[in-house]
């Protein structure tokens, strides 16, 4: 089982990055709650990562922090969450508003992350609050607000990476087309578009 990568930030197209480690290269899908926190290429990261086995593919996902993966791997066990919809959700809405649309049972920010219908944003309240619960008794701190924000990293084709980015995680291509061209573009970074285009897919 493969449970950490520290190596060289290769290459990095939203979701999916490549790691190399000491000369073998890792592809890995990361959420975007990672995502906007990498360092430039061919800089050193490390990731907590979860193997996904399935008949015909492996797949690696990575995680900046222990939390995040912990995380996912809850989700993956709400019945009807697989993998990708794990990413989405992850991607789709920072941990600490996961909590609180958990906490609240809020189902209507829920459902506008892509692949979450109403049955599924149910399943996901009542099965998650379980496991909050249970992991605030057994210590474990739960994510919350962080305001800062990361160093725009600018990109030439910036708008083009984002909306390719919103269409790997789930989001209708018109829609995430109109999104990012909604935004103002011009010298934001991919990164930041992608932010900006998700928190106003969930707002709206």
């Amino acid at each position: 089982m493969i449970s950490r990568l520290r190596g060289v930030l290769a290459q990095k197209q939203a979701p999916n990055l490549l790691i190399d480690v000491q000369g073998v290269g890792y592809e890995v899908q990361a959420p975007m709650s990672t995502f906007y926190k990498l360092p430039d290429l061919e800089q050193d990261v490390v990731l907590y990562t979860h193997l996904s086995i399935r008949d015909d593919a492996h797949v690696l996902f990575g995680f900046g922090t222990e939390t995040e993966r912990h995380f996912f791997r809850a989700l993956i066990k709400v019945n009807g969450v697989g993998p990708k919809l794990a990413l989405s959700i992850l991607s789709g809405i920072e941990p600490a508003d996961f909590v609180q649309c958990v906490q609240a049972g809020n189902h209507a920010q829920l459902v506008k992350i892509p692949g979450v219908g109403k049955k599924t944003a149910e399943r996901l309240i009542v099965e998650m609050r379980d496991k909050l619960e249970d992991w605030q008794q057994q210590g474990i701190e739960l994510p919350v607000q962080n305001n800062s924000s990361p160093a725009p990293l600018i990109s030439v084709s910036a708008v083009d990476d984002a909306i390719s980015a919103l269409i790997a995680l789930g989001y209708p291509p018109q829609k995430a087309s109109q999104w990012v061209h909604g935004l103002e573009t011009n010298g934001v970074s991919s990164e930041d578009l992608i932010r900006q285009a998700l928190k106003n897919a969930v707002v709206v």
